[in-house]
C-alpha cells in the first residue's frame, strides 16, 4: 500500500485522473474534519456561520444529489427524506448542530460510498461523455463529465493541503480510495 494512497496516478486515463482528483479532495476534507467532538464540529470561525459538522451533511447531501437527481432525475434517498429538510437553502449547515458526531460521520461515509458505486456503475454503462438527466436553461444536458468535475470543484471550495503521510479516518467507517 502506498503510503499515499490518495494520490492521482501519474500517468492514468482521463477517469482515473478524475477520480483520483475526487478522490484525494475527498479524502483531505475527511482528513481535516476526523474524530471531532460534537463541540470541534459545531465550532465556528471568525464570522462564519459554517461549521465542519455543517460541512459534512451538506458534503454528503451533494454527493446523494449528484448522482441520484442530476445523474437520473431519481430523488436523493429516504435517508435525507425522514431528516425534516425546512426547504431553506442551507437547512444541512444549520441542521446539522442538532445531529451527533456519529449521526454525521456515517451520513457522509455512506453518501460517498453511494456515490462511488453510482459513478462505477454510470461509468461502465456509457462513460464520461453520456448526457445526464440535469440540463440548462436551454434544454441542453450535462455530460456525466460536468457531475464529476462539478463534485470536484465542491470539493476544492472547502479544502487545501492534503493529509499527512499515511492518515486513516479514526471516526467512522471512510476508508482511503475504497
Amino acid at each position: 500500500m502506498t503510503e499515499y494512497p490518495w494520490e492521482p496516478p501519474l500517468a492514468g486515463s482521463e477517469i482515473e485522473h478524475l477520480i483520483g482528483a475526487l478522490e484525494r479532495l475527498r479524502t483531505t476534507f475527511r482528513w481535516k474534519a476526523d474524530d471531532l467532538t460534537a463541540i470541534g464540529l459545531q465550532a465556528r470561525i471568525g464570522t462564519s456561520s459554517l461549521t465542519l459538522g455543517g460541512l459534512l451533511k451538506h458534503l454528503a447531501l451533494v454527493e446523494d444529489y449528484t448522482f441520484t437527481a442530476k445523474l437520473k432525475g431519481d430523488p436523493v434517498g429516504a435517508q435525507w427524506d425522514v431528516m425534516g429538510s425546512d426547504g431553506s437553502d442551507d437547512w444541512e449547515f444549520t441542521s446539522a448542530a442538532e445531529d451527533s458526531p456519529e449521526q454525521l460521520y456515517a451520513l457522509w461515509d455512506g453518501a460517498v460510498g453511494r456515490s462511488r458505486a453510482r459513478l462505477g456503475a454510470a461509468l461502465a454503462n456509457g462513460g464520461l461523455d453520456q448526457l445526464v438527466h440535469v440540463s440548462g436553461p436551454d434544454g441542453r444536458h450535462a455530460s456525466l463529465r460536468r457531475l464529476v468535475c462539478d463534485l470536484i470543484e465542491e470539493y476544492g471550495r472547502h479544502t487545501g493541503e492534503d493529509p499527512p503521510i499515511g492518515w486513516r479516518a479514526k471516526a467512522g467507517k471512510y476508508r482511503v480510495g475504497s
